[in-house]
């Protein structure tokens, strides 16, 4: 017996060292494809002083300094950055390249700023998130069609974002949720008394839920709000990052290893060319840390509300999702969020993939399954709008609504719209973007000399092009974008008239 375990306890180290041997060859061929992969550039390097981080939270109180702020950091990034990049024809569409195609400053407005619509009698204030990597511009459509509907609408720049990708090394979820405070206040002190609302994109989904956690939290016994962390009457949640992948959690250790000298490129999950002018096209691992950080931190919480039953209380919600999302996870969204909350007004709009597409398996296999377990569950406490095919042979759209605890669907819409020939599916990134969108719609603008991002098509050997085909088959609009916005519209509206009832009742009471 002892020597079987002598035996077994040799095997067990020999094993030990086997599978330590076995990760540091992982590491080292990782490291090795690191760098033999795009240098880092300048941009990838800067360290802006002038941005806002929690470390500046007790001298930064008020939007007017967050701008002020702002402001210097962008004056920061002319000299470090745009002052130091060559022009000329082979820099045409270097966004860092003073006067190039994808120059972000030679735009009106640029919209790598934050930006504040203020309509002449405002009924309302909208706080607008934007995802990690993007910038304002992802949600302006939807703002300038919100400050026509008479909102007060502010698209808040988060830090580490607008400027450089650099931003992305050292940027925390903590930084980002201290300035959608700084939003959130100001919002309430210029609208008093009058809904306030959140719509947060991919990542600004995560802060808005984490927002109106913190909100709730701060309500005393009594049920009142803290004047200084006002609860939003609605949030509506766009590719919201409720969930990502599992391989985000071993992004602390490539944080780790590009501290060491020679290893700066391995901070980098992605190196591309900069070529957006409103969206980072590098990936950092600490952006994915930050992330996870933030979904577990907010899943946790809801799951904690969730033990003592259906979470009551909690902002009228509405979800814009794809079935497919290659970035985030659809599921979470149900299974972390939705799921968890009373019926309190919820809803789930929801795109299927293009069922017309899917019939052949040499175009798509169909992983879509989301739609089939909700349509088919009659214990759902949320409202569900699947935007589908009319029949299987039709590319026609048609959207069926699904009452909460509904065992199916009660009522079917005909859309005046179809499934563009070349599309299978929505993406992670084209639910805000409308078709006519001037960087990443459909069609690019007549006479426009800016680069245009929407449909780029190339053919020739692979390896050849510095951009990944995954990048060029995404798709950057939304085909059912003006449907979208009326119901994004109408909700904001109800939930308006949800929370003003509701404030009249307490008042009476």
């Amino acid at each position: 017996m002892r020597r079987t375990l002598r035996i077994l306890k040799r095997l067990g180290a020999w094993g030990g060292i086997a599978l330590l041997g076995f990760l540091i060859g992982v590491i080292v061929l990782y490291i090795l494809w690191v760098r033999s992969g795009p240098q880092t550039q300048l941009w990838h390097d800067v360290e802006l002083e002038q941005e806002f981080s929690t470390d500046r939270a007790d001298t930064i109180n008020d939007l007017g300094q967050y701008l002020a702020l702002e402001e210097r950091v962008f004056r920061e990034l002319d000299e470090k950055v745009y002052a130091h990049t060559p022009t000329g024809p082979d820099q045409a569409l270097n966004r860092f390249s003073t006067g190039s195609g994808s120059d972000p400053r030679a735009r009106e407005p640029n919209w790598n700023r934050t930006f504040e619509l203020i309509p002449p009698q405002p009924r309302g204030g909208v706080l607008l998130l934007h995802g990690m990597s993007d910038g304002p511009y992802s949600l302006r459509a939807l703002g300038l069609a919100m400050a026509e509907q008479g909102y007060q609408v502010l698209g808040l720049r988060m830090p580490g974002h607008g400027t450089a990708p650099a931003g992305l090394l050292s940027v925390t979820w903590e930084d980002m949720a201290a300035a959608t405070r700084l939003g959130m206040a100001h919002l309430a002190e210029q609208r008093a008394g009058q809904p306030l609302h959140i719509v947060g994109y991919s990542t600004g989904a995560a802060l808005a839920v984490d927002y109106a956690l913190e909100a709730m939290a701060a309500r005393d016994a009594e049920g009142q709000e803290d004047a200084r962390v006002p609860v939003p009457a609605g949030l509506v949640l766009v590719s919201p990052a409720i969930g990502i992948t599992p391989a985000a959690a071993v992004t602390p250790w490539l944080v780790r290893l590009s501290r060491l000298p020679g290893l700066e490129q391995v901070a980098w999950t992605t190196l591309l060319p900069e070529f957006d002018p409103f969206n980072y096209n590098a990936f950092s691992a600490n952006a994915s840390l930050q992330v996870h950080r933030m979904t577990r931190s907010a899943t946790a919480r809801l799951q904690r509300l969730a033990r003592q039953g259906p979470i009551r209380g909690f902002p009228s919600t509405l979800v814009l999702l794809t079935e497919v999302d290659a970035t985030v996870s659809p599921d979470a969204a149900v299974d972390n969020l939705l799921g968890l909350l009373a019926a309190e007004g919820h809803e789930l709009f929801l795109y299927d993939l293009n069922r017309l597409g899917v019939v052949s398996p040499l175009l798509v296999a169909d992983t879509a399954q989301l739609n089939q377990r909700l349509l088919g569950d009659d214990r759902l406490p949320f409202a569900l709008t699947l935007i589908t095919n009319a029949a299987a042979d039709t590319r026609a759209v048609v959207a069926r609504r699904k009452p909460p605890f509904s065992p199916a669907p009660t009522e079917t819409e005909a859309l005046d719209a179809q499934w563009p020939e070349d599309t299978i599916s929505l993406s992670h990134v084209d639910l805000p973007f409308p078709p006519d969108d001037p960087l990443y719609g459909r069609y690019p603008p007549k006479d426009s000399h800016e680069v245009f991002l929407g449909q780029a098509a190339f053919r020739g050997e692979r390896g050849v092009l510095k951009i990944p085909a995954q990048w060029l088959l995404r798709l950057r609009h939304n085909p059912f974008y003006d449907y979208q916005e009326r119901r994004v519209l109408s909700w904001i509206d109800e939930a308006s008239r949800r929370a003003t009832r509701s404030e009249a009742q307490s008042s009476e009471n």
